[in-house]
């Protein structure tokens, strides 16, 4: 007898994982969405459970030319003739021997060789048995002497990066810095949130979370930033966050916000909203009072964001889908006071929360992100008021979308200025901004993602 709903066959932790990698390698979009599409579907009966999906999807994204590189080496099949849902089982089982120390690595080869049973001939999984055996001799893997830490193609199998990425930081940075660098957008991020002080202070957030997290810690710069570690819950089955006391947002994005320093009662453009993580915070310091305009060309994240505002309880925000490759009508938009141009971008300083962006090789093309910046950079550069304040905002540290996209939008722009002076920021800024007046936020100097920031003042 069978009850309706029950009968579907529940999937283990491993196969669900599977599913997004997957998913991930056919669709191209981003993990956050995938895993919410994937996972949501899943009844997963335990924390236990949720945490092994994630630790298993982030991890082979962290560590896959590692992974791979390790395939390689144990494999009698070029890595290019796997099949791609064989090659994920591979990594799976591969990431469970080198990195989860409490699953034995027999576990890890025998479950790898029934999900492989379960959708391809006896003789693979045969095979994908034999290559995690051998894999699993992990001292001859490390002691290979193609793992050379002193060279670019070692540093990037053994800290798993694409090799093009390793090369620019390593004529930026240098061996040491980009060795850090690596470290710390591999580490597993502290979950960081902003609280919304319109309807609760900072020192009350631990009482009204006590039972959903262990402990909560403060940021060191952001005024209104905690950051926690393995919550009881789901963020969204958190009855602060229902009550809207707090919003997801890293601590690097919370200083953007602070940067535009926004005003009660000022007209202000949040130009690519997106989900609403940096409008809520503007509305917050604006205290909620004035005008607040959130702008996306996205229809379905405008549609999230104002349910968003309505949960931090904010009413000054007013959304439009508006493509910014468009150029302002002025009979559609008033001037503003301050605009905060968080722009697309290549997302390459926040690796360590989408460790997925590694892979994604249209991240490569620079010129395209950059060409498009200065064009969305240019077109809001006339809705703003004399003496008004443009903040232009990367979560990348290539300075093809950073500095070179100022200098090269203020020699067309003789009007505009960089604002060098941020006494205004409610915290120490001397160790993130440059001798430009650029703010800079380095994963591996302050434990946060990677931002670029400009303050530019409309001088006519």
């Amino acid at each position: 007898m069978f009850v309706a709903g029950v009968n579907k066959m529940r999937r283990s932790p491993r196969q669900i994982a599977a599913d997004v990698l997957n998913t991930l390698d056919k669709s191209h979009h981003h993990l956050d969405r995938v895993m919410e599409d994937v996972v949501s579907d899943e009844r997963l009966s335990s924390k236990r459970d949720r945490n092994l999906v994630n630790a298993l999807v982030y991890g082979v994204l962290r560590w896959r030319k590692f992974l791979d590189w390790n395939i390689i080496q144990h494999s009698s099949t070029p890595i290019e003739k796997i099949r791609p849902e064989i090659l994920n089982i591979l990594r799976l089982g591969i990431f469970q021997i080198f990195f989860l120390n409490r699953i034995p690595a027999s576990a890890a080869v025998n479950t790898s060789v029934d999900m492989a049973k379960k959708i391809a001939p006896p003789w693979i999984a045969g095979y994908v048995n034999a290559v995690l055996r051998n894999a699993a001799k992990k001292d001859s893997a490390l002691s290979h002497p193609g793992l050379d830490i002193s060279n670019e193609t070692g540093i990037a199998i053994i800290k798993s990066f694409p090799e093009w990425l390793i090369h620019r930081w390593l004529n930026r940075y240098g061996v040491e810095e980009t060795l850090k660098l690596c470290d710390a957008h591999n580490e597993i991020p502290a979950l960081t949130c902003r609280i919304n002080t319109l309807k609760i202070e900072r020192n009350e957030i631990r009482s009204a979370m006590a039972d959903d997290v262990d402990e909560i810690f403060l940021t060191k710069y952001s005024p209104d930033g905690i950051f926690f570690y393995n919550p009881k819950t789901a963020i969204h089955h958190i009855k602060a966050f229902a009550d809207g006391f707090f919003q997801v947002q890293d601590e690097a994005a919370q200083l953007i916000s602070y940067l535009l320093s926004p005003h009660p009662g000022e007209m202000i453009l949040d130009a690519c909203a997106g989900l609403g993580g940096k409008t809520g915070h503007i509305a917050q310091l604006m205290k909620n009072e004035g005008r607040l305009i959130a702008l996306d060309k996205d229809p379905q994240k405008i549609s999230r964001l104002t349910v968003e505002m309505k949960r931090l309880g904010i009413h000054i925000v007013s959304t439009q889908v508006f493509d910014l490759k468009m150029p302002f009508s002025k009979t559609r938009f008033e001037k503003f006071d301050r605009i905060l141009l968080d722009a697309p971008c290549s997302g390459l300083g926040v690796i360590r929360r989408n460790p997925d962006i590694k892979w994604d090789t249209t991240r490569q093309n620079l010129k395209r992100y950059h060409l498009n910046q200065l064009t969305l950079l240019s077109n809001v550069s006339d809705m703003a008021k004399i003496k008004g304040i443009i903040v232009y905002a990367v979560c990348s540290l290539e300075p093809e979308e950073n500095e070179i996209v100022i200098f090269e939008f203020l020699k067309n722009h003789s009007n505009f200025a960089i604002i060098k002076d941020h006494r205004y920021m409610p915290f120490v800024t001397d160790t993130f901004l440059d001798q430009n007046g650029f703010l800079r936020s380095l994963p591996h100097v302050h434990r946060m993602d990677g931002f670029f920031a400009a303050c530019l003042k409309r001088t006519g």
